[in-house]
């Protein structure tokens, strides 16, 4: 959730090797289901972090119940936590999502490209590796039906890694950093941190591609000053100055050795950042390091994600705003139409947007302030309809089009229960949070609540409501940009959660299986309950 609002890694789990775990499933789904039961005494501790193997395998279904289960008694946290383990920054998380969605069949588009569409078809496309969007056909779509999306986003606050970010004083190597978006800085002293991002790199014949890094070790650290140099720390707070102070270390100041070069050097990436630095990267690109031509690097805390609470009932990981969103989003698409039959008597189009720059206002190229959405559908009508539609079955679509914009939501803190209105308190593992203000920094209506909440109501799922209170100032997200781009019925929701914009967040577990089974069902049901409403005629 953006502070900003337009008014102004984490090292993966030990147990999470992904080469390991997927070759004893089918590669035709990328989804598997963990056993949620307390007998399971080696998962609660491998889910902690703890470095020691179980015997237990981590995410197989409980011996005694396989093949039994129904489907509302599957869990997802584990395969939450994979994804939170391997997304370390936005472009990972989008490339784990292309990963999941080309193993679950749906096809990868290019907007450059023609598209070439048929009802029942799924497919995607991502735009600059940090954005994505993905729909499923219904085969019985005809030209002017809606579209049922629900939209989240990929950012997350951190910090990033200047232009130039090489400096050095008083005997170490630091590395200087942006901060993005409204994080709480604070929590970012004395962790474990590394970097992960992208890198263009030169290839042999002059032409340039496109990759992922990941440092798994940690490898920066933003050291505190000791109480003993700050004795009113505790009494005045404390304050640091986000432009000297928080400076990752690196490394300790060598002599320089000939392999360094000197300040005489033709400008370029490599002299930018530290050469040591430099030579970090490359060795895990497996190229050379005049072979880097540009990086975009965020810094990263290596903890992993894990489940934490004396019963295992919370999620505690880095990025939960609004990655958890993304997750619940993604897979509910892809399980509400992995069958079949399931887009067989479908009469719309099901759709997930996963957008960047949320967190800073969304004003991007690949941001919801972007058309990209809006351009997607224009051309899926088009397509569909076989390039004969005019302007007016893309308005049609529209009106009849329905979305949930999905960011994480206020859970009441037990330490700062005035904080909160006193009669919309959302607590964790009570469903998902409705969000609602009078001044359309959230774009809920009653319309769009009553839809939201019908669907929930239909399938015995809770929900909750929450308002900020009037002396307070309400943040806001991607839902009143899209609401008003186009002139779609939006719904604004989120799964409840505490220490939003920390280095490490908390949410419930019981939440994301409740928000999966809420988006799953809003996929199946709303054409159904959405017929029996008149507003406008």
């Amino acid at each position: 959730m953006s502070p900003i609002a337009r008014f102004h890694l984490l090292q993966p789990s030990p147990l999470l090797n992904s080469s390991t775990i997927f070759s004893k499933f089918s590669h035709a789904n990328p989804f598997f289901t963990i056993s949620t039961s307390n007998n399971a005494a080696g998962f609660r501790q491998n889910r902690r972090g703890d470095r020691k193997f179980s015997t237990i395998p981590p995410f197989r279904c409980n011996p005694e119940s396989s093949g039994s289960s129904s489907e509302s008694s599957k869990s997802i946290v584990g395969d939450l936590l994979d994804y939170l383990n391997e997304s370390w920054t936005h472009f990972h998380a989008t490339a784990e999502a292309k990963r999941q969605l080309i193993a679950a069949g749906f096809h990868l588009l290019n907007e450059n490209e023609d598209w070439e569409l048929k009802p029942g078809g799924r497919y995607f496309f991502t735009r600059n590796m940090s954005s994505l969007v993905a729909f499923a056909i219904g085969e019985k779509y005809s030209v002017g039906n809606g579209f049922h999306v629900i939209a989240a986003h990929t950012d997350s606050p951190c910090l990033k890694l200047k232009p130039k970010s090489a400096s050095s004083k008083s005997g170490y190597l630091l590395v200087n950093v942006q901060t993005y978006g409204g994080g709480l800085w604070h929590t970012w002293f004395d962790r474990d941190l590394s970097v992960a991002g992208r890198v263009i790199v030169r290839a042999e014949d002059g032409s340039f591609s496109h990759k992922l890094v990941k440092i798994k070790r940690p490898l920066l650290r933003v050291p505190t000053l000791a109480i003993h140099l700050d004795k009113t720390v505790n009494t005045d707070g404390f304050k640091p100055n986000f432009e000297t102070h928080l400076i990752p270390l690196l490394a300790t100041e060598g002599e320089k050795t000939s392999s360094e070069p000197d300040d005489k050097s033709p400008a370029s990436s490599k002299h930018a950042h530290h050469q040591l630095l430099m030579q970090i990267l490359s060795d895990e690109l497996g190229c050379q390091v005049n072979d880097i031509a540009s990086m975009e690097l965020n810094v990263c805390d290596t903890q992993p994600s894990c489940l934490g609470g004396s019963s295992d009932e919370f999620i505690f990981s880095g990025r939960l705003d609004n990655l958890a969103s993304s997750f619940c989003a993604l897979r509910a698409l892809v399980d509400a139409c992995a069958a079949p039959e399931d887009l067989a008597n479908e009469h719309a189009i099901r759709m997930v947007a996963l957008f960047d720059n949320e967190e800073v206002g969304s004003d991007s190229y690949q941001g919801a302030g972007a058309p990209t959405m809006f351009e997607a559908m224009r051309r899926i009508v088009a397509c569909l309809g076989q390039n004969t539609v005019d302007e007016c079955g893309f308005s049609r679509a529209i009106r009849h089009s329905f979305l949930v914009s999905a960011d994480m939501a206020h859970g009441v803190h037990p330490n700062f229960v005035d904080k909160h209105e006193e009669n919309h308190r959302p607590v964790l593992q009570k469903g998902l949070v409705i969000k609602h203000n009078a001044n359309q920094r959230y774009a809920t209506s009653g319309i769009t609540s009553f839809l939201f909440k019908e669907v929930a109501k239909i399938h015995n799922l809770p929900t909750q409501e929450f308002v900020v209170r009037n002396d307070m100032g309400c943040g806001s997200t991607i839902g009143p940009i899209l609401a008003s781009g186009v002139g779609i019925r939006t719904v604004d929701c989120g799964i409840a959660q505490l220490s939003m914009h920390s280095v490490r967040e908390i949410c419930g577990k019981e939440d994301v299986d409740i928000a999966y089974k809420h988006f799953k069902a809003f996929y199946r049901t709303i054409s159904s309950i959405d017929k029996k409403l008149k507003v406008d005629f």
